[in-house]
């Protein structure tokens, strides 16, 4: 499903992406890839990125590529997906346009497919991603572990609520 309208709808403006400068590229069929521009705000004392602002561009790239796996939109109702755990790798200073990209394993997009189809309540997942520069050298890799629920209307977060 091409899900990159409803996950710019709905991670662009969560304030930590909104602070980074966050911007959906593409959420398709289970990948995604999400961009900014470093450092920005969220730059550190060697004006690169933040380790921070690496994870946040990991962790949207991550929730786009969940978002892109269902069949149809309506299939995301309800469905909440919670990091349980993260693990970085940082490998050069990240500067200029950096991409943060994502692809759901075969194994990743089976065990959410009962979630998605509103068979089974939870899955746990595992993600991982990698965040590219400019030049397309890779500045970062990782990785999330989610748990994945479907909840009912009453439990859901409502925004400012």
């Amino acid at each position: 499903m091409d899900a990159t309208a409803l996950a710019r709808s709905l991670l662009e403006p969560v304030p930590a992406h909104r602070t980074a400068g966050l911007t959906v590229l593409r959420a398709i069929d289970g990948a995604a890839e999400v961009a900014v521009e470093a450092p920005g705000v969220l730059g550190n004392v060697i004006g690169s990125l933040h380790s921070s602002g690496l994870a946040t561009l990991v962790d949207a790239a991550a929730l786009a590529a969940i978002l892109s796996a269902g069949d149809a939109p309506g299939e995301l109702d309800g469905v909440l997906p919670l990091g349980a755990s993260a693990s970085f790798e940082y490998l050069a200073p990240a500067r200029g346009r950096l991409i943060a990209s994502c692809k759901l394993s075969s194994s990743a997009a089976q065990v959410l497919r009962p979630v998605l189809a509103g068979t089974a309540d939870r899955a746990r997942i595992s993600t991982q991603g990698v965040v590219t520069d400019e030049r397309h050298a890779v500045v970062c890799r990782g990785g999330f572990e989610w748990s994945v629920r479907r909840v009912t209307r009453a439990a859901r977060i409502r925004p400012g609520g």
